[in-house]
């Protein structure tokens, strides 16, 4: 993953309304495997999360200018170093104007990944560890945690330029303090919500499913095309790429690659040809799960209609064949309770 240029720039920002303190950075980062680590660590974190929003740059203006000043970079009219002291300087200004906003480093990286070139931008606070020295004695060291962060966003900058209908080239994380807290990065990006994730996620596996029935799959052959969907999207949200029809229906059907897309297309269901696939949507069609005044249920989707049968009407689940170990449990159970009563 080379990194074409890399600089970081640090608010002091306290969420009791002081202003804001600006420490810019004055020349880009040197290409080091310490910035090479840091960055992958990010990506791995952000890639990981889960419930991201996808769009696409609102036009350019003076509440939202971080689209022009990247397209002069990328046009070759700005260096990156004053495209970062910019968007810097912005940034902190709607801080400011947010009393719930806390400062911290903010990392500017644009690199490459494969053949497509990326912008991560990401808020990171600094965490003290423990450190042993090389004549063992034990001091405490302050460092970049990458590995919990809440602001950050990444544009695919060859899809902003090479396709101007896309609506999914910025990913942003969607962090839990709710709207007021988060709002002022959202404003920083400039991005308008262009795909529901996991809408388009849900609709995929449900043409999957109706799939499925329409080719009258045995059990087993569908269990392990099921599982080439999962392990296919799960691939594309850990590397941060999409889910893209043609690629999956050619896994799911090697001899005829095109009939899961032809599927799609003939029964209309709105899908686009390729979208951003939703971790934590993917995950629960693997299995179904449950838990209620101390009872917990959970087993794989493949397994409904077959072992597990699930009655609508009375809201009651029937299991067959038990694990042995919970049958023997059962078994105990029941012979002290007899016991018992007599």
């Amino acid at each position: 993953m080379p990194i074409r240029h890399a600089v970081i720039h640090q608010i002091d920002k306290k969420p009791d309304g002081s202003p804001a303190v600006l420490h810019l950075a004055s020349v880009k980062l040197p290409e080091t495997q310490a910035i090479e680590s840091l960055l992958h660590d990010v990506n791995e974190t952000y890639n990981a999360k889960t419930g991201k929003a996808w769009g696409y740059f609102q036009p350019e203006s003076g509440a939202c200018p971080l689209s022009g000043w990247l397209g002069k970079f990328i046009g070759g009219d700005m260096e990156f170093i004053d495209f970062t002291r910019n968007a810097a300087e912005h940034l902190t200004k709607l801080m400011e104007e947010s009393n719930l906003a806390v400062g911290g480093h903010v990392l500017f990286a644009f690199y490459t990944q494969g053949m497509t070139d990326y912008l991560t931008i990401a808020i990171l606070q600094q965490v003290e560890t423990v450190a042993v020295a090389a004549d063992l004695s034990v001091g405490v060291s302050r460092n970049l945690d990458t590995g919990t962060f809440h602001f950050a966003a990444r544009i695919n900058l060859s899809e902003w330029k090479q396709n101007t209908n896309s609506r999914q080239y910025i990913s942003s994380l969607k962090p839990k303090g709710g709207r007021r807290s988060t709002a002022y990065f959202r404003d920083f990006i400039g991005a308008t919500e262009g795909v529901d994730s996991p809408g388009e996620t849900r609709v995929l596996l449900k043409a999957f499913n109706d799939f499925v029935q329409a080719e009258d799959l045995h059990a087993d052959t569908a269990r392990e095309k099921s599982q080439e969907l999962v392990t296919y999207a799960q691939s594309q949200t850990k590397s941060g790429g999409p889910v893209t029809i043609a690629e999956l229906s050619a896994l799911v059907d090697e001899d005829r690659p095109q009939s899961f897309a032809d599927f799609i297309k003939a029964g209309d269901y709105g899908l686009a040809e390729s979208f951003a696939p939703d971790k934590r949507t993917i995950n629960q069609y693997r299995r179904y799960t449950g838990r209620a005044e101390g009872m917990s249920i959970s087993f794989e989707a493949h397994l409904l209609g077959k072992r597990v049968e699930f009655d609508q009407d009375s809201a009651s689940l029937t299991i067959k064949s038990l694990p042995a170990q919970l049958v023997d449990q059962l078994k105990r159970a029941g012979s002290t309770s007899k016991f018992v009563e007599l």
